[in-house]
């Protein structure tokens, strides 16, 4: 176990690493014209890292099982977090999404706060449901609600990337804890008008998915991000264009140091690089799944299993748009992407798998 433990922590930073590398490389031009300040994104950046590294290092030396008698009190905090950012004067709105608090010119996001928060909650009452996890009423019911009231408040931000996240991370604990696969499936049917609406009710949404079925329909208007994003991809090549060299984040390619920084990897370390990252995610997954069965209890072995299912799916999905695969989704590559509370919570939910795989290993000793 401390072999993997050693790895996942590695990875971890290696990650971490090429991400300050990128951001600054694909910030730098953007910030001095906006801000005259190159390394605006970049000092801001590391701020939330060392904040990220001391909640990493504060829950890996504690026994998180203390969490269980936390789990419900943490749930209502994020609940509470969730209302209050959508009262106008107390969360901060951008681009017509109310989903931030902001604290000494830094931006606090209770929707990143809220896939931890909600991954100890499942975790608490998957365990202690064991007996009846089959039974509907008993065993499923009462934390589908409870999931079901997050990721509504999270969608009236709206957020529907980290809604759907939320959705993903659920079903995959479920599924692991030994649900019937026939709730998850009447739960899916009965949210696809829902899920419908949304998509194709909701303009901007139905926008983006139409680019996302023929970016080149409108390469200039809502295609545009998309066909910049196969722009830079196909300039990189085998090798890039060389670091920091990029063409595409020269205010061509938006949110190229956020949610298409996979992009700019790709035009800039070329093929190499762009699957040397998504090795790095993979090898992650499987050193954070290793952990996730080896854990001592059930408490850790869901909560280690929700993380890597987090990290994994949201790694999956901002590559997915970055290539074209998946509609165009707000979600930040872990650990990479410049996202104060991203990088925060992901650092802290990396402490914690940590931690788990540490208390199985003093157990072996």
């Amino acid at each position: 176990m401390r072999k993997t433990r050693i790895a996942v922590f590695m990875i971890t930073c290696i990650l971490i690493a090429i991400g300050i590398v990128m951001i600054y490389s694909a910030s730098a031009i953007f910030a001095y014209e906006r801000y005259h300040d190159s390394s605006y994104f970049f000092k801001r950046h590391m701020l939330y890292l060392i904040l990220g590294i001391i909640g990493a290092v504060g829950v890996m030396f504690f026994d998180y099982r203390k969490l269980r008698k936390w789990a419900r009190p943490i749930l209502l905090f994020t609940i509470m977090m969730l209302v209050l950012v959508l009262v106008p004067g107390v969360g901060r709105e951008a681009g017509g999404a109310r989903r931030w608090f902001k604290f000494f010119n830094l931006s606090f996001q209770p929707s990143e706060f809220a896939k931890l928060a909600i991954i100890i909650y499942l975790a608490d009452f998957l365990s202690r449901k064991q007996n009846c996890i089959k039974d509907f009423f008993y065993g499923f019911l009462p934390s589908a609600i409870t999931l079901g009231a997050v990721s509504c408040f999270v969608l009236l931000q709206p957020d529907l990337g980290t809604a759907i996240s939320l959705a993903f991370v659920g079903a995959t604990m479920y599924f692991v804890a030994g649900i019937r696969m026939v709730y998850l499936l009447w739960v899916f049917l009965l949210s696809m008008p829902a899920l419908y609406l949304m998509l194709f009710k909701v303009a901007y949404r139905k926008r983006r998915m139409l680019a996302f079925l023929n970016p080149w329909l409108d390469p200039r208007g809502v295609g545009f991000q998309i066909v910049q994003s196969f722009i830079a991809l196909g300039s990189g090549g085998l090798l890039g264009v060389g670091l920091g060299k990029s063409q595409q984040k020269l205010f061509y390619l938006p949110a190229s140091h956020t949610d298409f920084i996979f992009s700019i990897i790709g035009e800039e370390l070329g093929l190499i690089g762009a699957l040397c990252i998504v090795v790095l995610f993979i090898l992650l997954i499987l050193n954070g799944s290793r952990i996730a069965f080896r854990a001592p209890d059930l408490f850790g072995q869901f909560i280690a299993l929700g993380i890597v299912a987090k990290i994994g799916f949201e790694a999956a999905v901002n590559i997915g748009v970055s290539t074209g695969c998946l509609p165009t989704k707000g979600l930040p590559l872990p650990f990479v992407s410049y996202g104060g509370s991203a990088l925060i919570f992901n650092m802290m939910a990396i402490g914690l798998l940590l931690n788990i795989g540490r208390a199985r290993s003093n157990e072996a000793a």
